[in-house]
């Protein structure tokens, strides 16, 4: 299989869409970070000394997508259409479960932009937290949906 980022030579260029049909695309993301238990509770009792944990986090997996270009070399800058981040405090864990929604219309996909949102707002978490537990732990970063395009739909398996 080819990478379509590199040339015939294998130098890195960024891909060329012009020819690509304009279409409805989406693309999910997940990660976890995981904590002890006692982190959690200063998430879910509103005790973190900085704040609102998952309402920072979520902001900056929100931004994190909009920039997505500016950090990843070879992405394209996307007219993003929609952005959402669900951050879920899960006890099993124990820790908080990320899921961020990337959404355009365009011809070229928001895997990048969803993977980017979803590790930016753990990394937030984290950095919100580390005075209480600097062994916190960021995991199972994955594109978990994409659809729209040629390649059409990808569902990971659970």
């Amino acid at each position: 299989m080819a990478l379509t980022h590199f040339d015939k030579d294998g130098h890195a260029h960024m891909v060329d869409v012009s020819d690509k049909a304009v279409t409805d695309r989406i693309a999910v993301a997940e990660a976890q970070v995981v904590m002890r238990a006692e982190t959690l509770a200063l998430v879910t009792e509103g005790r973190a000394k900085k704040g609102d944990v998952l309402g920072v986090a979520r902001l900056a997996g929100i931004m994190a997508a909009k920039r997505t270009s500016d950090l990843i070399p070879l992405c394209h800058p996307l007219p993003i259409t929609r952005v959402a981040l669900d951050l879920t405090p899960d006890p099993a864990l124990p820790g908080v479960r990320i899921e961020a929604t990337v959404k355009t219309s365009g011809q070229t996909g928001v895997e990048m932009e969803a993977l980017t949102a979803a590790s930016v707002a753990a990394l937030t978490v984290y950095d919100m937290l580390k005075a209480a537990e600097k062994s916190m732990r960021i995991e199972g970063l994955r594109v978990v949906l994409k659809d729209g395009g040629k390649s059409g739909r990808y569902e990971a398996e659970q």
